[in-house]
């Protein structure tokens, strides 16, 4: 054996995981459970086809890492949702997954212990765990699709779904997203690209028959139907917004006047990385509404403001990835939000009678 090889064979390391199917035995949903998620998506998917009139708001910690701030942040999330149930459907973030330019932390997923371990048999179980105590207090979960393996693990417990940036033109991605029980939003490219987002859309409305993993965990072929559910969301570029009216006015002049359904997401590009922002680009967004017709935001928030980097000594309850919104910020800010659609909501009354 020469020298590449034995490298190469050093590096080879291989563990065999739990089949969906063996996770979801071990860690299985109740059946009022799977009623409420039922009813979650359908309600998702009415605010998506404009037959209900709320808005759909995405929020909660950029990523998980520590289940008791995630857990806390969610009765806090689960109190504010019955002051603004008439105006705006709260959906949590609850993102194990993350997408890594080059190199880092991956994710609560394949991390969840923060040491590098990649304990990822731990990061399965411990993520389901997490998902059905969420789901018990009854909050509807968001995550972004980002390995299409992993999909099969939680396929039942998800109400939302969001393709990255850089995953919108990957086809296994739109492939997967044909799969999925739930409405899933494709955001434009980091270029900028609305197009990559809108033929993602089209390829994942559509039935697809792809190589994927059973419930068993075996090699597959996979049949779809197609997402009745895909939409478009605005996340900014490197080089700029698209959030505002006029923005939007111009990718629907460029399109023929067709756009799927629209969901912001007011941080990333849009916010140019500060979550500070976000504040003010929400209020533009409701302010406008009645021009764009947007159906939904995004929101990174957490229980206090800002980043931090993985130490021994971490702030409770502050991201370790993308900057969030802290919590009293978010709830003075949707509270407000809320008050400002029952405004439109009342003035379009007024007109109508």
């Amino acid at each position: 054996m020469n020298a590449i090889q034995h490298l190469l064979t050093k590096q080879t390391k291989e563990v065999q995981l739990s089949s969906p199917q063996q996770l979801k035995t071990q860690l299985p949903l109740t059946a009022i459970q799977q009623q409420h998620i039922a009813q979650q998506r359908h309600h998702i998917h009415q605010i998506l086809t404009g037959k209900d009139h709320r808005l759909l708001v995405i929020v909660g910690p950029c990523s998980v890492h520590d289940p008791i701030a995630v857990l806390e942040y969610a009765e806090r999330l689960k109190q504010l949702q019955s002051q603004v149930a008439d105006q705006m459907l709260l959906v949590m973030r609850a993102y194990i997954e993350k997408p890594r330019t080059t190199v880092g932390w991956k994710g609560f997923l394949y991390d969840p212990d923060l040491d590098g371990s990649a304990n990822l048999q731990h990061g399965l179980s411990r993520s389901r765990q997490l998902y059905l105590q969420l789901i018990e207090l009854g909050l509807p979960l968001a995550t972004e699709v980002l390995n299409p393996m992993a999909t099969a693990y939680f396929d039942d417990l998800i109400a939302w779904g969001a393709i990255g940036a850089r995953t919108s033109e990957s086809q296994i991605h739109r492939e997967i997203a044909s799969l999925m029980p739930y409405s899933i939003g494709f955001k434009n490219g980091t270029d900028g690209s609305v197009q990559i987002a809108l033929d993602a859309i089209q390829s994942a409305s559509n039935s697809h028959h792809f190589l994927g993993m059973s419930q068993n965990g075996l090699p597959s072929i996979l049949t779809s139907v197609g997402n009745p559910a895909a939409h478009l969301i605005l996340r900014g570029a490197n080089h700029g917004t698209n959030y505002d009216a006029h923005s939007i006015a111009q990718l629907k002049q460029q399109h023929q006047g067709q756009l799927p359904a629209l969901v912001i997401d007011c941080s990333h590009g849009n916010s140019g990385k500060d979550p500070l922002k976000q504040p003010q680009i929400l209020a533009q967004i409701i302010a406008e509404r009645h021009l764009t017709q947007v159906k939904g935001v995004m929101l990174e928030s957490h229980l206090v403001d800002g980043q931090q980097k993985i130490s021994d000594q971490m702030c409770y309850g502050q991201s370790i990835t993308d900057g969030c919104l802290g919590w009293e910020k978010t709830a003075t800010l949707l509270t407000e939000m809320s008050a400002l659609l029952a405004q439109q909501d009342h003035h379009k009354l007024s007109i109508l009678g």
